[in-house]
């Protein structure tokens, strides 16, 4: 199991501004956090801060909590149903910071406090003052802690301390020349190891996906059940009329399409053949820093807006839309993209996601011509053409770029639309909702509203294609490109 923590940008400021002291000494602040279980990774997420008062800290030079102070704390995080974090400052101090005799001492006293208290693990947080850097570990016995890989503090930028030890640094390679002169090789030693999911692999994840690769990213996964089908091919550019002959599954297309393109050392691509509607999807998402929703429905967008605010990862939202005349003209096209983090609205709050429309879409109904023309509803727009899908996953990994590398130090913008016939693009004006249900469960991790459910027909769809026999013709010509890949990959490697 891999550990991380995650914070908004709003509270990440609010605790930097307590401990880092304009004196120069180091202070001491308590919080609370809740988890975020994934399959392979678990997150705390810092829910709350809770400010000394007056005579609950000493501050000379080395600062040190009072017994009163943590026994509050933990009072207020076993109220709340939260765990205990203890957090303090090394002002000079920059990078990735371990425990001196004195900070190990002070946390592995207090994590029996912690358990018994809350039930949960006492949660130890590190402040380096000089590039206000962030490390973190958990105690879960007196013995020793377990290190986090990685603290992630999130809002229209994301900022990422990463333990070193744990999540290497990728080295540079010849292929990322022009890549690391674009941003540095700072960017690139963080953005490289981000984990990033692209949920839905068609014509704009599919391009994604192999754009994250040719970028040098170490681990890239892409999900989606479906098979590639000759209806396919005039969007999802470098799938092949073999790979539709054969039913081949869409994440194996793009994987081995990223395997062309990576440019690391060597890249971890994670198939994943699976539903985001489904636990199972939601479990792997959740072990991921950044997601790309390349989906054009609206249950599975509904799952990723829920996720990307109570579990405090960010969502890169897209799409397209294409309007026709009678006879069969081009009236107009539209495209959208959108980042979803604390403090930008999300998809419900800026019209991109219709409540009603997620349990239409549970029932199957939004597929339902009889339904659709009972219900006088316009039958889902469907167009789309290979020309206009780059134009979508440009503006989704324009928005990628934002968040990570904050070019002209500024993070993502409020959502955008071009609208082709008119060539202009718009920014939204859109803002949150007060009562928006997905925004106010931000850092809620385990305790989210469940939206995905146990579905088979996904199953149905994966197991169907694992039994599918093909003819000799086919399965020779699959056996003759296997063999011409791995010879190329001999020669070249």
């Amino acid at each position: 199991m891999r550990y991380s923590v995650a914070m908004t940008g709003e509270v990440e400021a609010a605790m930097r501004d307590h401990l880092i002291r304009d004196d120069g000494q180091e202070d001491v602040l308590v919080a609370t956090y809740v988890l975020s279980s994934g399959l392979e990774r678990t997150t705390a997420l810092i829910r709350s801060i809770i400010l000394p008062r007056e005579g609950e800290r000493h501050v000379h030079g080395n600062a040190s909590f009072t017994s009163r102070y943590v026994l509050r704390a933990a009072s207020e995080a076993r109220a709340a149903g939260h765990g205990l974090v203890l957090l303090h400052s090394h002002p000079g101090a920059e990078g990735w910071q371990h425990l001196s005799g004195m900070d190990w001492e002070t946390e592995s006293e207090y994590e029996r406090v912690a358990r018994t208290a809350t039930k949960m693990p006492l949660l130890g947080m590190t402040l380096g003052g000089h590039d206000t850097a962030w490390s973190a570990r958990f105690w879960f016995d007196r013995t020793a802690p377990t290190w986090a890989e990685s603290v992630r503090s999130v809002s229209s930028t994301l900022g990422v301390t990463w333990n070193d030890e744990l999540r290497a640094v990728p080295g540079v390679t010849s292929s990322q020349e022009r890549t690391v002169s674009s941003w540095g090789e700072r960017a690139q030693g963080s953005i490289s190891r981000l984990r990033v999911l692209v949920v839905g692999s068609g014509s704009v994840g599919l391009d994604v996906a192999q754009r994250l690769a040719a970028t040098g990213l170490v681990t890239v996964g892409v999900m989606d059940y479906d098979g590639v089908e000759a209806r396919n091919l005039d969007r999802m550019i470098g799938a092949t009329r073999l790979d539709a002959a054969l039913g081949r599954s869409k994440v194996d297309v793009a994987s081995q399409l990223m395997k062309s393109a990576a440019t690391a050392h060597k890249i971890d691509i994670r198939r994943h053949e699976v539903s985001i509607t489904d636990p199972e999807g939601v479990s792997i998402a959740l072990d991921y820093d950044v997601i790309f929703s390349c989906v054009d429905r609206p249950w599975p967008r509904a799952v990723l807006n829920g996720l990307a605010y109570a579990d405090l990862i960010p969502v890169i939202d897209g799409g397209i839309a294409l309007d026709t005349f009678k006879d069969g003209r081009m009236r107009n096209g539209i495209w959208r993209a959108h980042t979803l983090v604390p403090g930008r609205p999300c998809m419900g709050c800026i019209g991109q996601l219709v409540a009603g429309d997620v349990s239409l879409d549970k029932l199957g109904l939004l597929d339902d011509p009889e339904y659709i023309k009972g219900a006088n509803r316009e039958t889902p727009s469907r167009q789309n053409v290979a020309a206009l899908s780059a134009s979508v996953s440009s503006a989704l990994l324009a928005q990628f770029v934002s968040l990570t590398a904050h070019p002209g130090r500024r993070g993502v913008p409020a959502p955008l639309r071009y609208i082709l016939s008119s060539h202009t693009l718009e920014h939204s004006t859109a803002t949150s909702g007060p009562y928006c249900p997905y925004e106010n469960a931000t850092t809620l991790g385990d305790r989210r509203t469940p939206i995905a459910e146990r579905r088979d027909d996904w199953r149905i769809t994966v197991a169907a294609r694992a039994t599918t026999k093909h003819s000799l013709r086919l399965r020779v010509a699959a056996w003759v490109e296997r063999l011409a890949r791995r010879t190329i990959d001999r020669i070249v490697d």
